[in-house]
């Protein structure tokens, strides 16, 4: 059964599923491809009649993914420079006024959609009653690419193309979103991995200010962003691998998305380059925030906006099962990794903090789990952490957490590993293929309802404490209150705090850098 609304550019019609009315494929934004690439984004055409809302609309231009075994993950549809769409589910396009979610995928900033099946907004907006948005953004090369000063600004590329899509969409929910039951006054962005850090970067740009009024960051925060000069260091690299250059930008232009997309890759077209790692993300500079997103959110650029914060116990696990070094990595081999992250004077110190507070609860201490458990905190648990911090310093609600469910994937090496809490939070941990992943049976559908119910009380309220979970106090640097989701949920007063100690004394510049 079909199910009509009217938005500002024109009708849309959606089909009925179950109780929830669902439009897929909605244009935010005016195709940007032509004159448009690398273009901020520009306002969607109107159209006559009705325009079919049945069916997911193109997906970014992006390489192959590394968990595409995995089926709720895999990224159907067609690949276009023409994706900047998005999907809303919802009880019922009425008046009722309920409160919005709106998704930004993860993915490294260079692959994933707003259509991928583990992200259907059915289960959140059922049990929830509340609209669920998913959203598209121009990725990698195409949204992620700084050319501006490479070419002298002769292309515009300033590598928050995908960041102004983001705003974008949100600019679009404020317009339409009451004609799908939804208030435009009461809207909560979420998001992991990259997605998590674009809500970070949200969080501390000029643009985005009042488009929402609550954030999730999940496995990522506000420590993520390159500079001017590194961003077109990297660039610069990408357009020689391509045979193009800055000093012709037709040469550039003239690339395919395809050709593109070979840039970061090595020269056998599949391997990524070492040199290139995570070469598409924010860039800090006057288009979006001209600070840190840290330093933005410390300056008050959140303030009056929830936000509830976290990460997984063992995220690194997910990318150490791709580290081919280390099984045979020593303490001599670990000190060295963290030498060139950290600085030669910090090293030490750090890997000793670690070793002792391991010990002490009695967990491994090899050099593999220290190196996991270090680059997991500092990439994504202490960025949350400094995040919750400043946020509360400023007398802002803001909630903290940590999920140490885990993986019986690999026979449970994955642990406690980035990306598993999806299914949970969207209820699609009975997708295809997910229960290898993220386990099965009554604890694992006691934790789906458990996080849901977080999720979706936050949204309605700005406060996650519900039923489900108990009592969820704000966090303090006092008490530093943070919600344990796994096996056993509740909240504990400063979990794993010699950790978190030992990294007061490394400066700010060290976390979140990829």
């Amino acid at each position: 059964m079909s199910t009509t609304v009217s938005t500002r550019s024109g009708k849309l019609e959606g089909e009925q599923q179950g109780s929830l009315s669902v439009f897929k494929g909605i244009p935010f934004a005016a195709p940007p491809v032509g004159g448009l690439r690398w273009a901020p984004p520009r306002n969607p055409d109107s159209w006559n009649g009705v325009r079919d809302a049945r069916r997911f609309g193109n997906v970014a231009p992006q390489n192959s993914m590394m968990n595409g075994a995995l089926a709720a993950m895999v990224v159907e549809g067609t690949q276009s420079e023409d994706c900047l769409y998005l999907n809303v589910w919802t009880p019922r396009c009425d008046q009722a006024r309920r409160p919005v979610m709106v998704w930004i995928h993860g993915g490294a900033f260079a692959i994933g959609s707003g259509s991928q099946p583990i992200y259907d907004g059915s289960v959140l907006a059922s049990r929830g009653d509340l609209v669920v948005v998913s959203v598209n953004y121009r990725l990698g090369p195409l949204g992620f690419l700084r050319l501006h000063d490479l070419t002298g600004g002769k292309i515009h590329a300033t590598g928050n193309e995908g960041i102004l899509d983001q705003i974008a969409a949100l600019e679009w929910v404020r317009d339409n979103i009451e004609q799908f039951g939804g208030n435009p006054e009461n809207v909560t962005i979420f998001g992991e991995s990259a997605g998590g850090m674009s809500v970070g970067t949200l969080l501390a740009a000029p643009a985005a200010r009042g488009l929402f009024h609550k954030a999730i960051p999940q496995s990522g925060a506000c420590h993520t962003g390159s500079t001017k000069e590194r961003a077109t260091e990297k660039a610069e690299r990408i357009v020689a691998r391509l045979k193009a250059s800055g000093s012709n930008p037709d040469s550039i232009r003239a690339l395919t998305p395809a050709e593109l997309l070979r840039g970061a890759l090595l020269d056998d077209g599949v391997t990524p380059d070492p040199a290139l790692a995570m070469a598409y993300q924010p860039v800090i500079d006057e288009t979006v925030s001209s600070k840190r997103p840290i330093e933005m959110v410390a300056s008050g650029s959140a303030k009056g906006v929830a936000i509830m914060v976290g990460s997984m116990l063992e995220e690194w696990k997910l990318f150490a099962a791709m580290d081919p070094g280390l099984p045979k990595l020593d303490r001599a081999g670990l000190e060295k990794r963290f030498s060139r992250r950290l600085g030669d004077e910090n090293t030490a110190g750090l890997i000793e903090a670690y070793t002792r507070a391991r010990k002490d609860r009695g967990e491994d201490a090899s050099a593999q789990e220290l190196f996991s458990a270090i680059e997991t905190d500092r990439i994504f648990r202490m960025p949350a952490i400094r995040l919750a911090e400043i946020h509360a310093r400023a007398g802002a609600r803001v909630f903290s957490y940590l999920c140490t469910w885990r993986s019986p994937a690999m026979r449970g090496a994955l642990g406690s590993c980035h990306a598993l809490e999806l299914g949970f939070v969207f209820g699609t941990n009975h997708a295809p293929g997910m229960a290898p992943f993220a386990g099965s049976g009554p604890a694992a559908e006691k934790l789906a309802t458990e996080m849901q119910n977080a999720w979706i009380a936050f949204a309605r309220h700005g406060d996650p404490a519900c039923k489900s979970i108990g009592a969820w106090a704000p966090y303090s640097e006092s008490q530093r209150t943070t919600m344990i989701f796994g096996e056993k949920t509740g909240a504990q007063n400063a979990p794993r705090d010699a950790e978190r100690a030992a990294w007061e004394k490394l400066p700010d510049a060290v976390l979140g850098s990829l």
